[in-house]
């Protein structure tokens, strides 16, 4: 692979010169990290990442190349990926291509050899902010004024989300699950087939007479990038079910059901992503190691009076995690129950939507 400098560039006006591999464009947007030491595919193909400077906190990435079967989606959304030390040589039996070639193929650069340390930590003290990453020779000074004048975008929904819907079926299936697609990943839809759904992912524009139609035993909220209150069709479409199907979401799918309910969010510092946060369950008292992929979080003060309990705290920082309308059957948790990358800890929250969904039916 051929070495050229390339450079990154960051809001605050510090530099990282390095060298590319993957696309050789440019490309512009929010800075942020994950904390992850596996499962760098799984991460680039998840649409929650759409518009993001994705740099890898692990220095090794790209050792074991890129397998067909653990995508989390089927486009790379990303705006560009930032490692220590790239690995363009593979050692894994199920690998078809590298990290680098798949890149290529999506039109998304990347850039190697610099200080993550230094970067993750920038970010950890200064918060995410806008970062560009170019060739070497282009002048700082134009960099920067590309920098000043992007604005970052709203619409990440609707370019994550599906247009039309799709199915997602499996043998000898017990109940029916419309998925709201804001960015979904495929291992949330593997999960619920796993459980004994039939899984009908559709638009997040969808109303809720066409939700129902589908004659649904739950509704699943996806995750998805960007602000929630950018996506108000799926915070009306919430109201709109609340009481007459029990609804499950996770992510940005945690965010919208507490908008609906009249609950605010606020973007952090920094967000939280990695497969290594601690949540404390307030219902059981156990601490599960969890994943989490998120810029934006619940306002708990704001929760007063919605009609939601909080469930879920974060052990770092004292987020909410997770809220619950026990009389509607509806829950939500902010981290990544399916594990992809990450532990499994909280799988069984997908069990805790099934009970949910059987004792519906038992009193319908």
């Amino acid at each position: 692979m051929e070495r050229v400098k390339r450079k990154l560039v960051l809001e605050n006006g510090d530099v990282y010169v390095g060298y590319g591999f993957g696309a050789q464009s440019d490309a512009i947007g929010e800075i942020v990290f994950n904390t992850s030491m596996a499962g760098y595919q799984e991460i680039i193909s998840d649409p929650s990442y759409t518009d993001q400077i994705l740099v890898m906190s692990y220095p090794i990435i790209g050792n074991y190349g890129i397998t067909d079967e653990d995508y989390e989606s089927k486009s790379l959304l990303l705006k560009a990926m930032v490692v220590r030390d790239y690995n363009d040589a593979p050692s894994n039996f199920r690998y078809t291509k590298t990290l680098s070639e798949l890149l290529e193929e999506n039109g998304v650069p990347g850039i190697q050899g610099i200080d993550t340390r230094k970067l993750v930590r920038t970010i950890r003290d200064k918060g995410s902010m806008k970062a560009c990453l170019t060739d070497e020779s282009v002048p700082d000074e134009e960099v920067m004024k590309r920098i000043a004048e992007y604005v970052y975008p709203t619409d990440q929904v609707d370019r994550a989300g599906c247009k039309k819907r799709w199915y997602s079926r499996t043998p000898n299936h017990r109940y029916n699950v419309v998925a709201v697609d804001c960015g979904i990943k495929n291992q949330m839809v593997r999960n619920l087939n796993n459980k004994g759904c039939n899984v009908i992912v559709v638009p997040h524009t969808i109303s809720a007479d066409d939700v129902l139609a589908l004659k649904p035993d739950g509704v699943f909220l996806s995750n998805g990038p960007g602000d929630p209150v950018n996506v108000p069709e799926v915070v009306e479409l919430v109201k709109a079910l609340k009481g007459k199907v029990p609804m499950m979401g996770v992510c940005m799918g945690h965010q919208l059901i507490a908008l609906a309910y009249g609950a605010k969010t606020y973007k952090l510092k920094f967000g939280h992503r990695g497969g290594n946060h601690p949540i404390l369950d307030k219902t059981t008292g156990f601490i599960e190691i969890t994943a989490q992929n998120h810029s934006y979080a619940v306002d708990e003060k704001s929760l007063a009076g919605t009609g939601l309990e909080v469930t879920h705290v974060n052990l770092l920082d004292k987020t909410v995690e997770g809220v619950e309308d026990k009389r509607n059957k509806v829950f939500s948790v902010q981290f990544h129950p399916e594990s992809a990358p990450g532990p499994c800890d909280s799988i069984r929250l997908f069990d805790k939507f099934i009970v949910n969904i059987e004792e519906w039916k038992k009193n319908a």
